[in-house]
């Protein structure tokens, strides 16, 4: 048994070796990135599409933001899953409060039943754009953006090699939930990933218009579930590059319980079973990440079972020894975060003690809600998101199986939850 407490703890030991450079390689992009954004007589006439079903925690500070943009030729397309949707009257109010012009509301006309509905609203408002919008911007309801944000992100877009671009969201360790906490250690780690193998978020993407047609990306959302996982490799198959934007790290403050949690986690599981290009290589960190130290946790309740004290020391050693220097890496991620963070949200984060404290017992709360929302993924022959129910049976193969329109007594009894 202590032969095997000395190979496992030699292999989390490289693997961690891994993990730091890997953090390191992103936390240095993050310091060197220097914006190169584009006058205003070089920016193209762009698309914002933000697609509703419910009244997301901030959705008045996301319109908002979205309309005060520091960019010349713009217009933001609401598409909203239906007009009894509560998500209409907030979009409704905000809109007539700021005086906006250059925005259109309009309901899901079409929806379809062989794609998610998300995918079918980004159909229907790309379809009806005119040729004078160059770029489309997809954001979602959970980003409230920068000032910026449309310039950065559609400036990169100008090298003809590059397809689209992306930021991505950076979530609050800081919030009352440990569903909030466990959140935050999985998205960090998954944004490093995202930069790593060049997987966008549909949060805060754009993507040339030329781009969509030339790939047939219309027709590709409308078999698909994910909007935004399918991107690199079509991009890929037709020469194109997609690029990530360091300063688009867009703040999330929306809180989070352990139960929508885990359904999170199994749709983003999900998504990314179906359509990753490097799938394998999300199972492959899985099994090191998670794996490796709960073994090693399991072989040293076992040695104490058993009385060998060495054993139970050397693995228990390991393992914590593991913990405590993955608590260091999210620090110093969280550290060179900060920066962008504060620059684009304006809010101050701090990690008291306290949140360190609860940090240390948060990433193995992390691991296993990842490692079961990872095998659960596995078997999903169906998903139920936001009251609507998909049927799963392959990338291509979605079915809308259930649906009704999104009501106001569906939303979280705090109105600080995500939905």
């Amino acid at each position: 048994m202590k032969e095997l407490a000395i190979s496992l703890s030699r292999m989390l030991l490289s693997w961690l070796v891994i993990q730091t450079l890997v953090a390191l390689a992103f936390l240095w992009t993050l310091k060197t990135h220097h914006k190169n954004s584009l006058p205003d007589e070089q920016l193209p006439k762009t698309a914002v599409i933000l697609c509703l079903r419910g009244s997301d925690p901030f959705l008045p500070n996301c319109l908002e933001s979205l309309l005060q943009q520091n960019y010349p030729r713009y217009d933001l397309k609401i598409i909203i899953d239906n007009r009894e949707d509560p998500a209409w009257k907030i979009a409704s109010e905000t809109i007539a409060a700021l005086g906006a012009t250059n925005v259109q509301i309009s309901p899901l006309s079409i929806r379809r039943y062989n794609c998610s509905l998300k995918c079918s609203s980004i159909v229907q408002a790309v379809s009806e754009l005119d040729e004078s919008y160059k770029v489309v911007a997809l954001v979602d309801a959970d980003a409230v953006v920068h000032p910026s944000w449309l310039r950065e992100l559609v400036s990169p877009l100008a090298d003809p090699t590059v397809g689209a671009t992306t930021g991505n969201r950076w979530y609050l360790p800081t919030g009352k939930y440990w569903g909030s906490l466990v959140r935050y250690f999985w998205n960090s780690s998954a944004v490093v990933q995202m930069s790593l193998y060049r997987i966008p978020w549909g949060g805060s993407l754009a993507l040339k218009t030329d781009v969509i047609y030339e790939t047939e990306l219309l027709e590709r959302w409308a078999r698909s579930y994910a909007d935004d996982t399918i991107i690199p490799k079509v991009l890929a198959n037709y020469g194109f590059q997609l690029k990530f934007v360091p300063s688009l790290l867009i703040l999330n403050c929306e809180e989070c319980n352990l139960p929508r949690l885990f359904d999170w986690m199994k749709r983003q599981m999900l998504s990314s079973r179906l359509y990753h290009p490097q799938w394998w290589a999300v199972i492959a960190d899985a099994l090191q990440t998670v794996l490796l130290p709960n073994l090693l946790l399991v072989l040293s309740i076992a040695a104490l079972w058993t009385q060998q004290w060495d054993t139970a020391t050397l693995a228990f050693a390991s393992y914590g020894s593991y913990i405590v220097a993955l608590l260091l890496l999210a620090i110093a991620l969280e550290i060179g975060a900060k920066p962008i963070i504060q620059h684009n949200a304006k809010v101050k984060t701090k990690l008291s003690p306290a949140t360190i404290i609860r940090m240390l017992f948060g990433i193995p709360l992390t691991h296993w809600f990842y490692g079961l929302a990872l095998l659960l993924s596995f078997w999903m022959p169906k998903v139920t998101w936001r009251g609507v129910t998909y049927q799963i049976k392959g990338p291509w193969h979605i079915r809308l199986i259930q649906y009704r329109p999104y009501q106001k007594l569906d939303q979280p009894i705090d109105s600080k939850v995500s939905l």
